[in-house]
C-alpha cells in the first residue's frame, strides 16, 4: 500500500492531499527513517509514525496578530503554519495568504509582504510588510545585520557550558542537499546561547544568531550535542512539535522607532523542562 493512502486510511481526519504534503514536509517517517515520497510502498511489517504535529486549521482570520500599522503586521506564527508556499500553485494556508488583502508588496506573488521567514516547524515573531517602501527600509535592516532576534529552544541534553559564542561555519551537506551540516570551508555562522534551566535530561536555552543561515541554530545546537526537541532531521528525541520559538525580535520601524516585538512562549517549552 501507498504511504500516503495508508495514512490517509489510518487518521481520517486528515484529506490524502494534506497526509501528501505533511509527507513531502518530513513529518512521517517509516521504521523510523523520514520518507518524503507519498507513493513510498509499505511493506508488510513497516511502522509509520507522524513525528511531527498536524498543522492546526487555519483561515483567513485567525492568526494572531501582535502589532499593526500602516506599513507592517507582526505575526505571532504558530507551528505548523508555513510563511509561504514553495511554488505558485499552492491550496494550503500561509501566512503570506493571510497578509494578502493587506499588502502591496509582492501581491501578485507567492510570498505577498513577506521579508525573512521561519520554517513550518518553527513558531514566534514574524515580521510582514504593507508596502514597498516598508520592504525596502526593513529589508536593508536585515541585510546589514541591524536587526536583533532572540530564540527560545529546549535541547536534549544539557549544553557543554552555561553560555557561548558558538563561531562555526555552516555549509550544504552534499549527502542529503536539503540539508546542513557545520563545514570549515562553509559560511560564516556564529550563535550566542544560555542555558536558562535544566533538569537532568533536558534544558532550557536562548539562541541568539549573529548570522542568518538556514538551519543555523538547529545545526549548531546539535553539533555540540545537544540537538533541539523533536527537530527531526538534526536531532535524535521526538516530541509533538520542534521547540524552537521565535520569542523576539528587535527592529528600527519605518517612521524610526526602535522597537521589540514579543512573543509569548508556549507553556509546553517550560513543562519540557523540571523546575
Amino acid at each position: 500500500m501507498r504511504l500516503d493512502v495508508y495514512v490517509a486510511e489510518y487518521w481520517p481526519e486528515q484529506s490524502r492531499s494534506t497526509w501528501q504534503k505533511l509527507i513531502k514536509s518530513g513529518a512521517v517517517k517509516v521504521n523510523g527513517e523520514v520518507i518524503t515520497l507519498p507513493k513510498h510502498e509499505l511493506g508488510e511489517d513497516d511502522y509509520v509514525s507522524v513525528e511531527q504535529p498536524i498543522p492546526p486549521d487555519f483561515s483567513a482570520d485567525s492568526l494572531p496578530i501582535l502589532y499593526e500599522d500602516d506599513d507592517v503586521i507582526v505575526i505571532n506564527k504558530p507551528v505548523g503554519v508555513l510563511t509561504h508556499s514553495k511554488g505558485a500553485l499552492n491550496d494550503e494556508f500561509t501566512v503570506a495568504e493571510f497578509v494578502r488583502p493587506k499588502t502591496t508588496y509582492k501581491a501578485d506573488t507567492n510570498r505577498p509582504g513577506i521579508i525573512h521567514r521561519l520554517d513550518r516547524a518553527t513558531s514566534g515573531v514574524l515580521l510582514c510588510v504593507k508596502n514597498e517602501e516598508a520592504a525596502a527600509y526593513l529589508q536593508r535592516q536585515f541585510s546589514e545585520r541591524k536587526v536583533k532576534k532572540m530564540y527560545m529552544a529546549v535541547v536534549s541534553g544539557i549544553p557543554p557550558e552555561p553560555r557561548a559564542v558558538l563561531d562555526l561555519p555552516i555549509g550544504r551537506n552534499p549527502a542529503k542537499p536539503s540539508t546542513f551540516r557545520v563545514d570549515p570551508n562553509g559560511k560564516p555562522a556564529e550563535t550566542y546561547y544560555e542555558v536558562l534551566n535544566h533538569d537532568d535530561r533536558h534544558a532550557l536555552v536562548k539562541l541568539q544568531p549573529h548570522t542568518g543561515r538556514t538551519h543555523q541554530l538547529r545545526v549548531h545546537m546539535a553539533y555540540v550535542g545537544t540537538p533541539i526537541i523533536g527537530d527531526t532531521v538534526y536531532g535524535f528525541e521526538t516530541a509533538e512539535r520542534m521547540y524552537l520559538h521565535a520569542a523576539a525580535l528587535e527592529i528600527t520601524l519605518p517612521g524610526g522607532k526602535r522597537t521589540t516585538f514579543e512573543a509569548p512562549l508556549p507553556p509546553e517549552f517550560s513543562q519540557q523542562v523540571a523546575a
